[in-house]
């Protein structure tokens, strides 16, 4: 039998509009009115119905999220950023996992605000005109994380990764290594763009003529960058050091080398990016760049909540800062 607010109404004796008080945590309930109506919402064992709640207040308190791939541990801590701030701000979370294709993007945001979430929560590969189209036509605010926006029209929540990528190659030319070749992520998106510009300017600050043959696109993934490795280890004059977009490819990266017989990082050091949990669970553990994945996800769920709630933001584009986490997989 489906126990409606109804029947809780008649069962505690008072009316529909104080049963909704105490459902929606109003204060103005005299407290002996408050547990007996919460003495009958358990003796009946009603549950609020959220979709009538949200067509009457006009909220759901429900974000919509749409990330590339849950399984992948740099999303996984990002989505969990996202889940504790939406909880502690009593919002509920549709997660969507988008394969970073384009078309069904475009797809889950359309279903999200058919679904009729408070707001969305963007993790993508390139921003395009009609991503920036929909989301400036969409009824509720959109903010983007750890996902750039060359326009800057989204609000978004980064590092700086051109000055990341900057940062990790100059250190390993100090360390010695004349001309580190780079490991790079997909090419179709802007912040793959954005570290290899970085690379590109340490190695230029250098006065060291770039070799094209030592960059090698990736796509983020463990296989790739044992592919990478493999063909950098066929050079005449191979690497000592290799700076890789993604600590998953860094990873591949130390094994691909490591099975071929070369020492991390006596023969090659290797230089990862994002500093997830990964880093510290291969041997010899990973330098990296720190990208705050969690602090990301976490902070883009608060700048939602400030668009939803219609309090003042005076930054719509934050970036966080980032460092160098110097470990084993460099000397």
């Amino acid at each position: 039998m489906n126990i409606t607010i109804y029947d809780v109404a008649r069962e505690a004796n008072v009316s529909m509009a104080t049963v909704s008080r105490v459902v929606n945590g109003n204060p103005n309930v005299k407290p002996t009115t408050r547990k007996k109506v919460l003495a009958t919402i358990e003796r009946l064992g009603y549950r609020p119905n959220a979709v009538a709640r949200g067509l009457a207040s006009k909220k759901t308190t429900t974000v919509g999220a749409i990330i590339p791939d849950i399984s992948s541990i740099f999303f996984a801590e990002l989505a969990r950023g996202i889940e504790d701030i939406a909880t502690m701000y009593k919002y509920n979370i549709i997660l969507s996992n988008s394969d970073q294709n384009k078309d069904k993007e475009l797809q889950l945001i359309n279903t999200m605000l058919e679904k009729q979430v408070d707001g969305i929560i963007f993790m993508g590969g390139d921003i395009t005109e009609e991503h920036v189209q929909q989301f400036k036509t969409s009824s509720v605010p959109v903010v983007l994380a750890a996902t750039y926006d060359e326009n800057e029209d989204i609000p978004s929540v980064n590092i700086d990764y051109e000055e990341a990528a900057y940062e990790a190659t100059k250190f390993l030319i100090e360390q010695g290594n004349k001309q580190p070749a780079f490991v790079s992520g997909q090419e179709d998106t802007h912040i793959s763009l954005l570290k290899y510009n970085g690379f590109r300017r340490a190695i230029d600050e250098s006065g060291t003529k770039i070799d094209e043959e030592r960059i090698v696109k990736g796509d983020y993934s463990y296989d790739s960058g044992i592919e990478a490795i493999n063909h950098l280890l066929q050079l005449e004059e191979k690497p000592t050091a290799v700076f890789v977009a993604s600590d998953e490819m860094a990873l591949g990266v130390i094994h691909g080398a490591q099975d071929k017989g070369y020492k991390v990082p006596e023969d090659i050091e290797v230089f990862g990016f994002d500093n997830t949990r990964l880093a510290t669970m291969v041997r010899p553990t990973l330098s990296t760049i720190v990208q705050p994945m969690y602090d990301i996800g976490a902070v883009a769920m608060r700048l939602l909540t400030k668009f939803m709630n219609k309090e003042e933001v005076t930054d719509q584009k934050v970036v966080l800062p980032h460092r160098i986490e110097k470990r084993n997989s460099t000397k």
